[in-house]
């Protein structure tokens, strides 16, 4: 077995007096990412032992409700990719895809 090795990505958030997020930023030094800026995330991670899925959506009190359309689409679309690298589901895959096509269309993302 070959030497290991870990990589650190890592996530901090400024609050306001009411804990409300006003500043994301995150670092992946593997991937050159050194605080970089962002006004919203969603983390998912999978327990296993109790078989659910645990979330960490944050976003900033000035992030545009257009961009947070925009960025659930992306993110739609990005769980539909990795769902058909993880499963090779293809039909499933494009049930996904064609309702990201339909979020898309219904918040006239389209031609954004």
């Amino acid at each position: 077995m070959g030497e290991t090795h870990t990589s650190k990505i890592e996530l901090n958030v400024e609050l306001d007096d009411n804990r409300v997020p006003e500043k994301l930023f995150w670092s992946a030094e593997d991937g050159g990412i050194n605080k970089e800026e962002a006004k919203a995330m969603m983390l998912s991670v999978w327990d296993s032992k109790a078989q659910e899925s645990l979330r960490i959506d944050l976003w900033t009190k000035d992030m545009p409700v257009d961009e947070m359309k925009v960025f659930f689409h992306q993110t739609l679309v990005s769980m539909s990719d990795t769902f058909k690298r993880a499963t090779q589901d293809e039909k499933m895959t494009a049930t996904m895809k064609d309702f990201c096509d339909y979020f898309a269309e219904k918040l006239d993302l389209k031609n954004k």
